[in-house]
This record gives C-alpha cells, sequence and structure tokens, in this order.
C-alpha cells in the first residue's frame, strides 16, 4: 500500500486537486486510494483535500469530502471498508475541494464545522489566490451542526474533538483529534511536503496555522498518526517538521519586510528559492505567492 500512495503521489493529483476548477478536472481519471491506520480510522485519497474515515458500530463519520462528481468513488471506497451509513460529515474549513461533495451527503448525513464554515458557505465566497468564485451553497449542503470554539462527537468507541483554530488557513478551520484511535486530521493547516496556501481574504494568518501546528503537537505523542489536508499521512515527528519549515518561511518574510521591503519587492526576490527543491509548488511561481501569503500575515 505505501508504494501505490507514493506512486499515486507522484501523479500530482493531490497537488493539482486544490482549488481547481471542477469543469477542468477529467474525473473518470481519478482514483480513490485508501490507507488503513488504526482502531477504525482510514485515510483517503483522490483529488483535492485528504479525508478521514471512522468506522464503527454506530456508523461512519467523514472528515472532508472533496468534489461532487468523485462522492460516487467516495462512497464506493467507504462501502469497501464499512457497511455501515455516513451519520456526520466533518468539514475542515469551507474551501470546494473539501466540502464540494456535502451536496450529495447531506440528505443522510448530518454536517458539522465551524459558524464562519457556514456563514462562508451560505453567502458565497472568492478566493482570490485561485481567482475562483464559490456561489452560495444550497440548504442541504450547508452545516446544519456548528459551533463556536471546541465541541465533541461521541461514537464508534471513542471521544471525538473537533477543535476551531482561529485565523488560520481561513477563519473557520478545524482540527478534528480522534481520542480513541490516536489520530488527527489537520485539514489544511499543513500541507505535509510542500508550500502552504494561507487564504488571507478569507481570515487566514501564518500565525494562526503556527498556533494551529503548536496545538496538534501538544495533542500529539510519538505513536499519534496525522493526515494533514495535502500530502501523505504522517505521525508528530512530521508535524514538528513542518511547524518548523513554516516558522523559517515566516521569519525570512519578517526580515524582508522590517527592512521596508513591499510585498512586490518581495516575491520578486524569490525569498523562498533554498525551498523550492524541498516543497512541493501547486503551480510554477506558488512559493512566491506563498512569500506575498505571509506578509500580508505580518
Amino acid at each position: 500500500m505505501k508504494k501505490q500512495i507514493s506512486a499515486f503521489l507522484a501523479t500530482g493529483l493531490m497537488a493539482t486537486g486544490i482549488l481547481a476548477p471542477v469543469e477542468a478536472q477529467d474525473w473518470d481519471k481519478v482514483e480513490i486510494k485508501v490507507q488503513e491506520l488504526r482502531g477504525g480510522m482510514y485515510a483517503l485519497y483522490g483529488s483535492g483535500g485528504n479525508l478521514g474515515v471512522s468506522v464503527g458500530e454506530d456508523g461512519v463519520i467523514l472528515v472532508d469530502d472533496q468534489y461532487a462528481p468523485l462522492t460516487d468513488k467516495i462512497k464506493a471506497a467507504i462501502a469497501g471498508i464499512s457497511d455501515a451509513p455516513i451519520r456526520y460529515v466533518i468539514n475542515t474549513h469551507f474551501h470546494g475541494d473539501h466540502t464540494g461533495g456535502n451536496e450529495n451527503l447531506g440528505d443522510a448525513a448530518v454536517i458539522v464545522a465551524h459558524d464562519n464554515v457556514r456563514q462562508r458557505m451560505s453567502e458565497g465566497a472568492f478566493v482570490k489566490a485561485f481567482n475562483m468564485k464559490m456561489d452560495p451553497q444550497p440548504d442541504v449542503a450547508l452545516p446544519a451542526i456548528t459551533f463556536n470554539a471546541e465541541m465533541s462527537l461521541h461514537m464508534n468507541g471513542q471521544d471525538t474533538r473537533i477543535i476551531h483554530v482561529k485565523n488560520a488557513h481561513t477563519d473557520g478551520d478545524s482540527i478534528i483529534h480522534f481520542r480513541g484511535a490516536n489520530v488527527i486530521h489537520m485539514g489544511d493547516l499543513m500541507f505535509n511536503g510542500m508550500f502552504p496556501f494561507i487564504d488571507v481574504p478569507n481570515g487566514g494568518d501564518v500565525d494562526g496555522i503556527l498556533k494551529g501546528l503548536d496545538l496538534a503537537i501538544a495533542a500529539a505523542d510519538d505513536e499519534t498518526m496525522v493526515i494533514p489536508g495535502h500530502g501523505m499521512v504522517t505521525n508528530k515527528a512530521g508535524l514538528v517538521t513542518y511547524r518548523n519549515t513554516l516558522a523559517d518561511l515566516r521569519g525570512i518574510i519578517e526580515k524582508l519586510k522590517a527592512e521596508g521591503k513591499t510585498l512586490e519587492e518581495v516575491k520578486a526576490m524569490s525569498p523562498f528559492k533554498d525551498y523550492e527543491g524541498k516543497l512541493v509548488q501547486f503551480m510554477d511561481g506558488w512559493a512566491n505567492e506563498v512569500a506575498g501569503f505571509i506578509y500580508q500575515s505580518l
């Protein structure tokens, strides 16, 4: 399975699937790959944000649901794991590569997310970094249960804690901690092995991401398995590495901004060129876009 997942990563689908226009993707070519973790927990990879799945006698909890055209493939992959129904869908934030399947699942499952996720999905939003307009979503796609700070689901023999992280990747991010299985789903607070995306116009902030990573690191131990929003499943050491890398990127931009460099000057300098061979870019020039996100955050 590890070789299959690595080969899948090499296709670039997990990178290019981030907020890609629905009409631009060939859904027939997308495969949903399943990675078993432990304690009834699985990670699913397709196009868009990574999925987390908890199965047990009480039913299925699904974390995020990628794009609407992939719902049947996702349901088929879950059916290969469990014949129990999907009872809850937890959205880690509002972006379409994590919530696009809501419209197909909301009739049968209860959708859960932070208050700001429902607000942005109901009102519509614009994601400037990808020049993408997100239309207001129908009622069936909206989270039916929302929360302000934290909440829990008690299912499948474990307590699942959903924790809001203020102004991080967006203004509505949540970390999902499956305590019994010792698995944490980070949503887009973590792009493992990749340059991040910080949606500053929609409430994102680099310091909020760092705080969220610190929160997850504090909750993790050496046995914790971590599902990132994009990239491969990792562990506490991977969390620490990602956190330190992001802090390094922040430090570079903070120094340049303190020297009086403008946003345009900073991006023109390619300040992250030393990291471009170490971290995946979603598109050409993405590293410089990330420099801009961080600059605007400080």
